[in-house]
């Protein structure tokens, strides 16, 4: 059931798994003997036996054995009481997240041994290469490729992040497990490691008390920087810089990051009213704040291991800008030193070369750290909630960085000479030397590694406690000399005033720092990082340089100082409500009555005017005035923290053009305000089309787009002449099913790809992909793999979110292996595009499928009266609000159908029973028309040849494989109205169908014959999943008796839980 993160579908040996899972088993089975007792374990037995013996029948064909064993378990659970179902599901639940984390493992661990690893740098450019593709074509493909990963709020995560957490600690022990050296008493305290793991797990309540704020949301996407991807970052560029070097003789430049990261946690406004303008600033802070932080960690590690005394005079004379201008800031404060030390926000302590205490991870070597554990979450941030942060939390915070840890003026005494050699005269009197003859100086003493000229403590070492000087020892008469620890105490310097000043920003107050003083951008950052390695390469410590310090510039190059830049996206309605109140303001009418063309040349005027259109004094409403405060938000901010402007629902080019003028406005303010220009350029502005008709109209928009002047030479000044597009795969799935919206999204991208062709414009698809089939989801490899030629030219943006998140990059080792396939696959789309359509009549047998596909699939969602009473009755569809797994409500608007309905609960719905209807409704009626036809081998030819339909097939295959109709019937005969129960016949003839046609496609004999690594998961699974199913058809059904028994509700919840956890997603 790991569909979305098996991107190797080749066989593999099962025993190791096996074992794993038995051990977890074990120890869950000792601990509820220990929590529940005994009488309780041998019910879980007993309903694992009856679950398992079904499964067993039914898989051998007896399937009236099967039905008595099934009538058997249900009756046996809905005798249950629910005293007694509760520690049930939540036992099954358990069990089946273990071996979701056993799985993992497993596969973590066959990624460790395979040689040569499928899919990896390494295998796929051997391949380029043999295939006479040019060693520099190749370099160059690489080092230009751009592929942006953006993490989503979306609500699929189902577990709280405190389980998430106790998962990867039972992670890391499943993998220390797998030592050979480990001794007897090792093994033993590893097993109870793993005991007191599990206990807590049944300790920890898994049901949300309260929905998380987008606050929450935002800092559970940027604890998986810190958990993971701060490890992988590094050794997955190291992988690609080794493989390139191997198959092209260059490595990957040091700042050359194929892979960077993008969010949505509290930018993503559409359909959220809790994210509000305070909320993005208050998380782009937070994301900066973070990034200080962990280049804080680093920094003391990094200053420890360089050591060496001996440096390039390009370093030399940077070291001596820093004392001098230590020095020059020295004497403007002596006399008031002691006030400064207490009062002034710069207080300075000239401490030691060396870090006080010894760094976390300096005693290991740098290539441990690749491989460690997932770290655990900062518990203490500089904020809590959308409110200001606590002063006394800023003020511990300033206490315990108030020192900085390198005492530069000390070495700038210790270096320049005095006059006539006085070695005793005060610090004070050191000559004033030009900045020039200072850098020759100092250049010479530490390219010579000659000593400095002792001189006798002054004034920086009055003070301190005895335990302080014996602590931080002066660096007086001291000969060694260590410029990288002076220029790295510098940087972090700067780095903690960068975090204070975020602090101070969090508490709302107004920023007095001066710009030099603090990190703004990457750049600034990378700047002396790149020096000192430049410096240890020339004097041919280049060993050394690709140490922790390139790990560290490739961190800076990758996240910069916002570790991952914050989109915002807004529908297109709630521009023109604003543009509306300011037209009717204005009185020359109602901008929304307007037709296109007027809209175009009003906006375009004022584009292109220098007048601010917006009066102060405009009234408005408080939505307008949100629309109006994010885009000034967004000018404040800038884009150097900010990513992209997402316009949902985009339908016309103005819907961009709108979004431009509010740019503008809200720049002309801010600036105003700030006294200075904003920061950065303006956002680029990316229409999202999501319905099949907006997907079909996007070439035309797009074209209209490009055509007016003014919007391509704003493009070519500002960005590059790159125009980004927004497909999304949700809202066409569920507009016109999944078939039917894959055929559209095909078309889309060969209609905008070549819309911005014809005007020279470079294009970057952005894919809005989902964690499940029905939403867009799948093998990562396989989807880029199957895009029409020419759309994934070296770039790409793509959406992950809610579990995928997790499953994807919860582990460093995990990460690594991700990162690694998208980069492969987009460069393997780039140099070799996939197969287009063999002939025109493909074309025509496609367009004839998705037709009479999306007829059949809106006649059954959307014209068939009994249909919504029949989802909700049948699915959990009306309780998931009660998860509390997301900020956003799970409905457009409250009153109204399925189109009102979010896709993600439209998709966990139906994934909950088991039937997963809308990843293949519609599908078997489009191939049976085809087949009556007479297109059968046509259609054979293009699931052989075309890796769109291939891979469309594919997809449907295994969720097919995935339902199970005995268990949705359970839900149907339990919960439906008898006068509806007639619809479910239908449908499950319908899949019954469906299913006949995909294997004569396909040519298997059964379903995931080519997979069967996922079946023999899925079979695995199902003795846990099959009970839970069934005790949520009876809590379901004791619950809409009794609505407000809220013990009810927490059961169902822990059900839920469970499926998802089988089912490895939900939306």
């Amino acid at each position: 059931m790991t569909d979305t993160t098996d991107d190797i579908a080749e066989e593999i040996s099962f025993q190791a798994f096996d074992d794993d899972c038995h051990l977890l088993g074990n120890l869950l089975i000792d601990c509820l003997q220990r929590e529940v007792g005994q009488e309780f374990t041998h019910k879980v037995a007993r309903v694992r036996l009856l679950a398992q013996s079904a499964c067993n029948m039914r898989s051998t064909g007896v399937d009236e054995a099967a039905e008595w064993l099934s009538k058997q378990l249900e009756r046996e659970l809905s005798n249950m009481t629910l005293e007694e179902a509760v520690p049930l599901a939540r036992a099954f639940s358990h069990y089946l997240n273990l071996m979701g984390i056993a799985e993992t493992h497993h596969r973590v661990r066959r990624n460790r041994l395979a040689v040569p690893l499928s899919k990896s740098c390494d295998d796929v450019f051997s391949k380029i290469i043999q295939n006479e593709l040019s060693q520099e074509a190749l370099y160059d493909a690489v080092c230009n490729q751009e592929v942006e990963i953006v993490l989503t709020a979306h609500p699929t995560q189902i577990n709280r992040r405190t389980l998430q957490y106790k998962h990867l600690r039972i992670s890391h022990l499943l993998e220390r497990n797998d030592r050979a050296d480990l001794t007897h008493e090792e093994k033993e305290l590893l097993i109870e490691d793993l005991v007191r793991e599990i206990t807590c797990l049944w300790q920890t309540d898994e049901i949300r008390r309260r929905k998380p704020s987008p606050l929450d949301e935002a800092r559970g996407g940027l604890h998986i920087v810190e958990q993971s991807l701060w490890k992988a970052v590094p050794h997955y560029l190291r992988r690609v810089s080794t493989a390139l070097k191997k198959h092209t003789g260059k490595h990957l430049p040091l700042t050359c990051t194929p892979i960077k990261f993008g969010s949505w946690m509290g930018g993503d406004r559409d359909g959220n009213p809790n994210v509000t303008a305070k909320v993005t600033q208050d998380v782009c802070y937070l994301a900066k704040w973070i990034a200080a932080d962990l280049y804080l960690r680093e920094i003391d590690g990094l200053r420890f291991e360089l050591s060496m005394s001996k440096c390039s005079e390009k370093l030399a004379r940077y070291v001596c800008k820093i004392i001098a201008k230590e020095r020059e800031h020295d004497d403007l404060h002596h006399d008031s030193w002691f006030h400064h030390r207490s009062h002034g926000r710069h207080s300075e302590y000239h401490g030691p070369d060396l870090p006080t205490h010894l760094p976390a991870g300096a005693d290991m070597p740098a290539c441990t750290d690749t491989d460690g554990e997932a770290g655990l979450p900062i518990l203490e941030l500089p904020i809590k909630t959308a409110s200001h942060v606590s002063p006394t939390l800023v003020s511990d915070l300033e206490s315990q960085e108030s020192t900085p840890t390198f005492a530069k003026a000390a070495v700038a005494k210790d270096f320049f000479p005095l006059n006539n050699g006085d070695t005793g005269s005060h610090p004070d009197s050191l000559p004033a030397v030009s900045l020039e003859v200072a850098a020759n100086t100092l250049a010479a003493k530490v390219m010579a590694n000659q000593p400095g000229m002792r001189k006798k403590a002054s004034s920086e070492s009055i003070n301190k406690s005895s335990v302080d000087k014996l602590l931080n020892p002066s660096l007086l008469g001291r000969p060694d000399v260590a410029p990288y620890r002076i220029v790295l105490g510098h940087v972090r310097d700067k780095l903690v005033n960068t975090r204070r000043r975020l602090e101070e920003l969090l508490e709302g107050l107004t920023d007095n720092y001066d710009p030099s003083e603090y990190y703004e951008t990457a750049e600034q950052l990378l700047e002396p990082l790149l020096l000192c390695h430049e410096s240890m390469e020339e004097c041919g410590s280049d060993t050394l340089a690709d140490g922790r310090l390139a790990d560290f510039i490739r961190r800076v190059a990758t996240f910069g100082m916002t570790l991952m830049k914050l989109d915002l996206r807004q529908e297109s309605d709630k521009h023109t409500e604003a543009l509306d109140a300011i037209t009717e303001f204005l009185e020359i009418g109602t901008y929304s009555q307007w037709d296109e063309e007027k809209k175009l040349k009003f906006l375009t005027t004022e584009l292109k005017g220098k007048r601010p259109l917006i009066p102060p004094s405009l009234e408005m409403s408080p939505e307008v005035r949100e629309v109006l405060d994010t885009f000034h938000v967004a000018a404040g901010i800038g884009s150097n923290s900010l990513g992209a402007y997402v316009i949902s629902m985009a339908s016309e080019a103005s819907d961009v053009l709108a979004v431009e003028l509010f740019q503008k406005e809200a720049r002309l303010v801010v600036s105003g305000d700030l006294g200075r220009p904003c920061p950065g350029k303006t956002l680029r502005v990316v229409p999202l089309f999501e319905t099949v008709k907006d997907l079909r109209d996007a070439g035309r928009v797009i074209r209209k787009l490009l055509a007016i002047d003014w919007y391509r030479e704003h493009l070519i000044a500002n960005h590059q002449g790159h125009q980004e597009i927004m497909l999304g795969y949700s809202d066409s799935g569920k507009d016109a099913g999944r078939l039917t919206a894959a055929w559209e999204l095909y078309k889309a991208q060969e209609d905008v790809v070549a819309a911005c062709k014809g005007y020279n414009i470079k294009v970057t698809l952005f894919h809005g992909r989902g964690g499940s089939v029905g939403r867009g989801g799948g093998p990562m490899y396989l989807a880029i793999q199957s895009q029409p030629p020419g759309s994934v030219m070296g770039s790409l943006r793509v959406t992950e979110q809610g579990e995928m998140v997790q499953a994807k990059f919860g582990l460093p080792q995990t990460a690594v292996r991700q990162l690694e396939i998208y980069t492969t696959a987009v460069l393997l789309a780039t140099l070799h595009p996939p197969n287009p359509p063999r002939s025109a009549k493909w074309r025509d047998v496609m367009e004839e499928i998705s037709e009479q596909s999306c007829k059949h699939y809106r006649n059954v969602v959307y014209q068939n009266p009994e249909f919504i009473p029949y989802f909700h009755e049948t699915t959990p569809e009306a309780e998931l609000g009660n998860l509390n797994i997301g900020s956003r409500p799970t409905r457009r608007k409250q009153s109204g159908g399925v189109s009102q309905l979010r896709a993600i609960p439209w998709i966990f719905a139906w994934t909950q029973t088991r039937s997963v209807l809308p990843a293949w409704l519609g599908l078997g009626a489009g191939l049976l028309t085809a087949f009556k036809k007479g297109h059968k081998d046509d259609l054979q030819s293009m699931y052989r040849e075309w890796p769109f339909f291939q891979s469309t097939i594919d997809l449907i295959e295994m969720v097919l494989a995935k339902a199970d109709l005995s268990i949705a019937k359970h839900y149907e005969e339990v919960l439906v109205a008898p006068n509806r129960q007639q619809l479910g016949s239908i449908l499950r003839e319908d899949f019954l169908s469906t299913e006949r046609c995909v294997l004569q496609v396909s040519g298997h004999q059964k379903l995931s014959e080519n997979n069967k690594t996922l079946r023999r998961l899925i079979e695995s699974r199902l003795p846990f999943l099959n009970p839970l199913n069934m005790l949520q058809v009876e809590v379901l059904r004791r619950l809409r008796q009794d609505e407000t028994n809220e013990k009810l509700r927490d059961a169902l919840l822990i059900t839920i839980n469970g499926i998802a956890a089988g089912m490895r997603n939900t939306g």
